[in-house]
């Protein structure tokens, strides 16, 4: 009989692994026994499990203190979190304890940035890296920061921020600048519209910066928006870098680090077998051998990761509200949330996450579609990251519950996180889940399934009034 369970083992050399594995045919992750949760909580639901930032961020750690190693390499690592990715309160208290350092990207996350601070989660020498456009407010956030001595690093996009932190600071401060990156042949557009072109960057240094005291170039950064891989695009754009760190630390011995914007991937396919080991003493083995060919010290490295940080934390479960088939050719299954509001990757850059049943293992298999609770065409599921198909256990008595896992990064700040969303679907029930010291799960509920109320008072109507 092919069961579900057949059709994974024979798929998946992989399953059942370290991250997910089956207890009487019931899906586990991390060890959770998924079906327990789901019934304490309900449907739809959404998880973060914690203490997978722990483990990626030390696994970072490690390969970059090995390729240190293995290449002699004279510098020190930096592993910053990018704000962006995910701003929740649990996520940067984690990552607080485990990372290096933080980078935010607008003037909304200096209030954040204030609030760990006013906790004593930030101390003064945790480096503080502010990219992106930088309107007034974020530049006067910034320059309190520096002004109350923080180590706040503001990384130039453009020639005119630098006359308003060389006005503004009363203290020394250090400061980055970004390099333009050119984009991959198939984008729209040739080069990124963030940072400044190399020969730009050169003669700003040699005419402005080198002529005063007011600060430190200390970072020269640059962002692939491809992350970080072993593709020639990538492997040119840092030559790219490297040449012009080389021309700037011949003008000004202070800049001293590079700031490898773009992170690494995370597990979006069961079989998922990328050598991040490799990639990383492939880079660190580039940057040590151009920085001996052309006589200059090797800089500290900087990595921004945000989704490799926090996105394998994430799942979202569903369950199937009931059966329609269209057509003896299409079967839908309807599921009791929407894609388009909970998980906006999957439909708007068509984003492939893991998608696995968490019961009904030993039921037959079937080709389905999924569809959302919205009135929109685009709410559906339809394909796996490594089938064109979609795969499910056939429905039975009871309910079939489905889940998505490595969501954790971007998705609220791109669907939206409570407020008024497509056809007012709410934003789901969210549970956070972590282990005590003694490796015990615990678990608290963040925030209730959004109600009808609140966003009928964001809408004028002041349901919670009535």
């Amino acid at each position: 009989m092919k069961t579900y369970k057949s059709l994974t083992e024979q798929s998946f050399h992989k399953f059942p692994n370290k991250i997910f594995s089956l207890e009487e045919n019931k899906l586990t992750f991390h060890g959770i026994q998924l079906e327990r949760v789901i019934k304490r909580h309900g449907t739809p639901l959404k998880i973060n499990y914690l203490p997978r930032i722990k483990f990626n961020i030390r696994r970072a750690k490690k390969w970059f203190e090995d390729a240190f190693k293995q290449y002699n390499y004279q510098g020190n690592y930096i592993y910053a979190y990018c704000t962006k990715s995910n701003h929740f309160k649990f996520v940067l208290d984690k990552v607080i304890e485990h990372g290096d350092a933080l980078e935010t990207s607008s003037a909304f996350d200096i209030p954040i940035i204030h609030s760990l601070i006013n906790s004593n989660k930030i101390k003064p020498d945790m480096p503080i890296i502010c990219n992106g456009f930088k309107q007034e407010a974020y530049a006067q956030g910034i320059v309190d920061l520096i002004n109350q001595g923080y180590s706040c690093f503001p990384v130039l996009d453009s020639t005119l921020e630098w006359e308003y932190y060389k006005d503004s600071c009363n203290k020394p401060f250090s400061y980055g600048i970004r390099k333009i990156a050119d984009e991959e042949p198939d984008t729209p557009y040739y080069t990124s519209r963030f940072g400044l072109p190399a020969d730009e960057i050169i003669r700003f240094v040699k005419e402005t910066l080198m002529q005063s005291t007011a600060g430190q170039l200390k970072i020269l950064h640059f962002f692939i928006n491809t992350g970080m891989k072993d593709s020639a695009y990538f492997w040119n754009e840092l030559d790219k870098l490297m040449h012009l760190f080389v021309d700037i630390r011949q003008l000004t011995q202070s800049l001293s680090m590079i700031d490898l914007g773009g992170g690494l991937p995370i597990l979006s396919d069961i079989e998922n077998s990328f050598d991040y080991a490799q990639l990383i003493n492939a880079i660190v083995s580039f940057i040590s051998d151009y920085c001996k060919r052309h006589a200059v010290p090797t800089p500290d490295l900087i990595t921004e990761f945000g989704r490799f940080t926090v996105g394998e934390t994430g799942a979202l479960f569903y369950s199937v509200l009931e059966q329609r088939k269209q057509s003896k050719y299409v079967k839908w299954y309807m599921i009791d949330g929407s894609f388009i509001t909970h998980l906006p990757d999957a439909w708007g850059l068509n984003e492939k996450y893991i998608l696995l049943p968490i019961n009904g293992w030993d039921h037959l298999f079937t080709n389905v579609n999924l569809g959302g609770l919205t009135c929109d065409e685009k709410d559906y599921y339809i394909s796996e990251a490594h089938s064109a198909e979609l795969f499910l256990p056939e429905l039975g008595k009871g309910p079939l519950y489905i889940g998505f896992f490595h969501t954790g990064a971007y998705q609220e700040a791109l669907g939206g996180y409570g407020g008024i969303q497509h056809c007012l679907i709410p934003s789901p029930k969210h549970v956070v889940i972590d282990r005590d010291s003694r490796g015990e799960l615990t678990e608290y509920v963040f925030r209730e399934q959004e109600s009808p109320e609140r966003m009928g008072d964001i809408l004028g109507y002041g349901l919670s009034n009535h």
